[in-house]
């Protein structure tokens, strides 16, 4: 629930209990607000966040780990961003309907930081885009090569410039939709392309003769710096944390329920994916697997398909980056200090404001100011990717900050410092579902004693709500203590994930 408000005056007219109650969700601060995209498109979308190429590599994470830990760090992984998503859930609540953002929030909590916070989401986006448009420019020619043998007379098809050229005309289209939601087709269609290579690898493991027992780790492990080395890959294989607030925004129906079935959903369908592909393609190759599985396929019309299919799947993703790390930069542009709301959520705090446009503000952002910043980002994109050929370092680098801060460390410390019982927002919040509580349960006791009059006592309807609203107050206390120590913890262990990431980075960097 995200209401702030008293529901105004000019009520429609509510027929029963049932209509009162869920009005009142929907009134407050989400009053004037309403969400247009489905569940089942929020699922869609934030699967096709999650889920990339890097499922590709999943098997190489257990040629280093073995079969045991990898599958237990593919899981808790899971329940880890999971834990992230669903505290970007509630921490939501305490913002209008529709204005949920990672830098609205950090005005909230922590404004003389909302501006790096935003910069390390725009600049991690972006660098996933770029890596996508590098993926798209390697591996077009080796498609081309399987679909014609005649590629020397058209030596542009086998040139990454022109491929990336070439579906930069498709992105353009696609980036410059300001819904999230609009992208639901796109990513139906990605989502395809994972299908596609999931059948190919499980074909593979089904049709092919496995690899010798002997190669294949069970419990043991390559040791610990080779495990190390492929665990950014694996924390990070479920980063779609810049899109939730996003999701949260346009979904229709945003009841904490709603919420918890996108995350459950679109977490749970990934982690399937993963386990997937990794188990059955490293048992088919061993550990002689390489970071893309379908490289190990001998070249023809599967494995060319399956080329295409990654083509297409990165193509589609361009633009759930693009979202992203345009609000984000749009609030990076527009930050100025000294104004807009509360620093701590307590009276007298200092003020900040920005002009978030459509990253979390009341007012949508100008055509113009749109056009112009996912113009500069694609242009942008467009040119790192046709001037640098790999990008793995400086991803790695950017991943092990930027998706570890918005996966772990955002989430854990906005939801622990905004939940603080002393906080007049979180004051606030437990006023109004009360005020809430209250209503729904008149309107429900009036509608239960219109039905039995005959037992108005403490024992009857009247003493039935008193008992639980006290059972759901109390429930909802003991609940909100533990996640909001569950949050700090998911905090400091998203600290200790990006310290031992970046000295792997630098290990590796120093070590070539």
């Amino acid at each position: 629930m995200t209401n702030y408000s008293t529901i105004t005056d000019a009520q429609p007219e509510i027929s029963d209990a049932s209509d009162m109650s869920r009005h009142r969700r929907r009134g407050g601060k989400d009053a004037g607000y309403a969400g247009k995209a489905s569940r089942v498109s929020s699922i869609v979308n934030l699967l096709n966040t999650i889920v990339g190429a890097g499922t590709l590599t999943m098997p190489f994470v257990l040629s280093h780990m073995g079969i045991m830990l990898g599958v237990v760090l593919i899981l808790w992984s899971a329940f880890t961003s999971a834990f992230g998503l669903y505290l970007q859930s509630r921490c939501a609540r305490y913002l209008d309907r529709g204005t949920a953002s990672f830098f609205a929030l950090s005005q909230l909590t922590y404004p003389n930081a909302a501006v790096i916070f935003d910069l390390a989401i725009a600049v991690k986006c972006f660098g996933v885009g770029v890596s996508y448009m590098i993926i798209i420019g390697d591996l077009m020619p080796g498609v081309m090569q399987g679909l014609t043998n005649h590629t020397e007379n058209f030596p542009y098809l086998v040139n990454r410039h022109f491929w990336i050229t070439a579906f930069m005309l498709l992105v353009i289209p696609l980036s410059f939709l300001r819904r999230l939601d609009s992208l639901k087709y796109t990513s139906i269609v990605a989502l395809v392309s994972i299908g596609y290579l999931i059948v190919l690898v499980v074909y593979h493991f089904a049709a092919d003769a496995h690899a010798d027992p002997s190669d294949i780790r069970v419990i043991e492990w390559a040791g610990a710096v080779e495990t190390l080395s492929t665990l950014p890959v694996v924390v990070f294989a479920y980063t779609c944390h810049q899109n939730m607030f996003s999701i949260i925004n346009e979904i229709g129906d945003n009841t904490p329920g709603s919420m918890v079935s996108v995350v459950g959903s679109s977490i749970g369908s990934a982690g399937v994916i993963y386990l997937l592909v990794a188990i059955t393609g490293y048992i088919t190759f061993g550990n002689s697997v390489v970071g893309n599985i379908i490289m190990m396929y001998a070249t023809g019309v599967a494995s060319t398909i399956g080329k295409a299919a990654i083509v297409i799947l990165v193509l589609f993703s361009i633009p759930l980056q693009v979202h992203p790390c345009r609000a984000s930069l749009d609030a990076v542009l527009g930050w100025r200090p000294g104004r807009s709301q509360s620093n701590s959520g307590r009276p007298g705090s200092p003020m900040l404001t920005a002009s978030r446009g459509d990253h979390g503000s009341t007012a949508p952002m100008s055509d113009m100011r749109f056009a112009l910043l996912t113009t500069v980002i694609l242009t942008g994109a467009y040119a790192t990717a046709l001037s640098v050929s790999s990008l793995d370092r400086m991803l790695a680098f950017v991943g092990s900050t930027g998706s570890t801060s918005i996966s772990f460390i955002l989430p854990g410390l906005f939801y622990y410092k905004i939940s603080d019982p002393d906080s007049i927002h979180h004051q606030r919040l437990l006023k109004e579902d009360d005020d809430m509580e209250d209503s729904t349960s008149d309107v429900e006791e009036s509608s239960a004693l219109a039905q039995n009059p005959a037992a108005p006592g403490p024992s009857g309807p009247r003493g039935v709500w008193r008992w639980r609203k006290k059972w759901r107050w109390d429930l909802e206390h003991i609940d909100h203590e533990i996640i909001r120590k569950a949050a700090l913890v998911l905090a400091v262990y998203g600290v200790v994930v990006m310290a031992v990431c970046l000295i792997m980075n630098l290990f590796f960097t120093t070590s070539h």
